[in-house]
């Protein structure tokens, strides 16, 4: 069974950078399209990005142009690099398939504050 590992969370400041790495045991990692996802304190988990297994990428409109979704497949790792972070992204971040499909991990922290 497939299992995920976000990692790369943390505290940082607004207008911090964080870079967040998703790991996916299992082999079928390349044939997926993948998504990261969060979820703030008392709401529903939401999807924010997603990349395609030939690289496409789409992203929600509040993260657009601040964050970065890649993979690397050789190695079923996926990234989203994070820029110009405000207080409203912090939550705690998963990842997936695009269909949620796969067991979720325990996510990573993801605190903006000063």
């Amino acid at each position: 069974q497939v299992q995920l590992v976000e990692s790369g969370g943390g505290l940082v400041q607004p207008g911090g950078s964080l870079r967040l790495s998703c790991t996916a045991s299992g082999s079928q990692f390349s044939l997926f399209a993948m998504s990261w996802y969060r979820q703030e304190p008392g709401k529903e988990r939401e999807w924010i990005a997603v990349i395609l297994s030939g690289g496409n990428t789409m992203y929600k409109d509040s993260v657009k142009g601040r964050f970065t979704i890649s993979r690397d497949n050789a190695k079923n790792v996926m990234y989203l690099e994070m820029n110009s972070l405000r207080s409203d992204d912090t939550a705690v971040y998963y990842c997936n398939t695009h269909s949620s499909s796969w067991p979720w991990g325990q996510g990573t922290q993801v605190t903006v504050s000063s």
